[in-house]
């Protein structure tokens, strides 16, 4: 007799997800794909940070908010906290006076010292003249290209691409003039760049990973609980916050796109539920390296102001204009090092208070500023903020080829290049419709970066606000120009190939050339009345 026997158990085979880069965008450059992908970013920034190195202390004085970033970095530096400074303090500064510049209380800061400690370096270096203090925004600039151009290759696949974006970022007007002084919102920048780059990389990380993890789907898919890009780019969010608040928008953005696709990695290899489940094995553990690590590298960057809450509290703690008492815990100053933790942890907090009401009560609430600005104008550059200009100079000024009935001057504007913030917001525009209409993730980067910082601006409008706070964005308005650019382009099989290269080889020209067209009122240059009304095209410029 014959027994019949079931066929033994086969092993279900592992789905498939789509590559981590899918081609749509065909690599252009000949030679070795990873050698030219570092070569050409880096050869990128490398102009940048000459572009920005060039006549760096150059105008020699304090421009705009250099004057409180400068001083403190500097008092961090010297005391460990930010003190109050003298109102001779510029021009003993210039001079080279740097005794008797404070009053030896503490001050008032309304930003986190992180962006504070990396002006910080520079005058450590190179000394407390405006060289000193203006160098660290120059080399973080000139790194924000090549992190700019890292992550367009890795959306696209192509290094000719990523290069564009690159070069397209070297030569914005805005991100060259805040290259070049002493503000935060650079460092914001950088640091918020450089978080999403790791984000994008995790993504590939994540799903190269979960197709090399040769084993049965089964209900929830391989774990991957530890992923340094994530740790990495919790450490980079952790120093945005710690420049400034601005960043938490980010945080709360990127942190629900990347359950988007972790969700959708599991739900391509065949797991059900993904939603939830990826919630549970991916959600938790994405909480803990990204805003988790971003906390600690917070509180980190406060840790002068730990160090010395005491003299803070002495300030502030009991009552500081109509700002309440702390509270009666320090009616009992605490002996142990453990409470004297808490205490300045709770003192931290209150502090915190403080400059949140500072920031969005009443004391802002209803003041104007001459170069303060609507948020809905600032991706049409609607009002460029001026922080250097001497008028009127005479002829006989040396350098000055004004006819005699007329004058010279010189000015800094912090002014986008209008050929790529127009065509920007364009980009943006065909950028919401590619990844909503086609679901092509890579333009919901972008979009989703913009958003978060922009949008959260129009709750408080009724306040000074300026367009230089767009700096924190406007690589992403490059990354959607560059994105356009690649599906413009398309792949080899693509028709017209040589007119559509030769178009963006003209618009890249054409970047270039305003930048050009406009550098004299980046850079301070000396030029007469008739050449600065050439380039003041709307009277909101003025």
């Amino acid at each position: 007799m014959t027994v019949a026997t079931q066929p033994a158990p086969t092993r279900a085979p592992v789905p498939v997800l789509p590559p981590p880069v899918r081609s749509r965008f065909t690599p252009l450059v000949a030679g070795s794909p990873r050698l030219t992908g570092w070569l050409g970013p880096i050869g990128i920034g490398l102009l940048a940070l000459a572009m920005r190195v060039w006549n760096l202390g150059y105008p020699r004085s304090v421009l705009f908010d250099e004057t409180y970033y400068a001083k403190d970095a500097y008092a961090l530096t010297q005391f460990g906290y930010v003190q109050d400074y003298k109102e001779s303090a510029n021009g003993d500064i210039l001079d080279g006076i740097l005794t008797g510049l404070w009053t030896g209380e503490p001050t008032q800061v309304v930003h986190p010292d992180g962006g504070k400690w990396m002006i910080a370096i520079g005058e450590q270096i190179f000394g407390m003249t405006p060289f000193g203090w203006r160098i660290s925004a120059a080399v973080v600039g000139a790194l924000m290209v090549v992190v700019i151009a890292r992550l367009v290759r890795r959306l696209t696949g192509s290094t000719l691409l990523g290069c564009v974006a690159g070069l397209l970022l070297c030569f914005d007007g805005m991100h060259f003039v805040m290259s070049r002084l002493a503000l935060l919102d650079i460092f914001l920048a950088f640091w918020l760049l450089c978080a999403v780059a790791c984000l994008v990389t995790d993504r590939d990380w994540g799903r190269v990973r979960l197709v090399a993890a040769e084993q049965p789907v089964g209900r929830w898919g391989p774990l991957l609980l530890v992923r340094p890009w994530r740790l990495a780019a919790g450490v980079c969010f952790g120093m945005a916050c710690g420049t400034k608040w601005s960043a938490l928008w980010f945080i709360a953005v990127f942190g629900l796109l990347t359950y988007a696709w972790d969700t959708g990695a599991r739900r391509a290899i065949g797991v059900r539920a993904a939603w939830l489940k990826s919630a549970l094995v991916d959600g938790l553990p994405a909480f803990l390296s990204i805003v988790g690590v971003a906390f600690v590298v917070y509180l980190l960057t406060w840790t002068g102001w730990l160090l010395h809450h005491d003299v803070y509290e002495q300030r502030f703690a009991f009552g500081y204009g109509d700002d309440p008492p702390w509270g009666s815990y320090l009616d009992t100053p605490a002996t142990t090092w453990f409470g004297q933790s808490v205490e300045a942890l709770r003192s931290l907090w209150h502090y915190h208070l403080m400059v949140f009401d500072f920031h969005t009560g009443d004391y802002l609430e209803g003041k104007t500023h001459p170069y303060g600005s609507q948020p809905q104008g600032w991706l049409l550059l609607s009002r460029p903020v001026g922080v250097e200009a001497q008028n009127d100079l005479p002829p006989s000024t040396a350098g000055c080829t004004a006819a005699a009935d007329s004058t010279c001057l010189r000015q800094v504007l912090i002014l986008g290049n209008p050929v790529l913030w127009w065509s920007g917001a364009a980009a943006l525009g065909i950028s919401v419709w590619t990844w909503v209409r086609r679901r092509d993730w890579r333009f919901g980067v972008p979009v989703l970066a913009v958003a978060a910082g922009w949008l959260p601006w129009f709750l408080y409008d009724d306040r000074p606000i300026f367009l230089f706070y767009a700096i924190a964005f406007i690589p992403f308005t490059v990354v959607a120009v560059t994105l356009v650019i690649g599906r413009f382009l398309g792949d080899h099989t693509t028709g017209g190939r040589r007119w559509r290269v030769g178009a963006v080889a003209a618009y890249a020209a054409a970047v270039i050339a305003c930048f050009a067209f406009f550098y004299p009122i980046y850079s301070d240059q000396l030029i007469t009345h008739d050449q600065w009304t050439l380039r003041m095209w709307f009277s909101r410029w003025v």
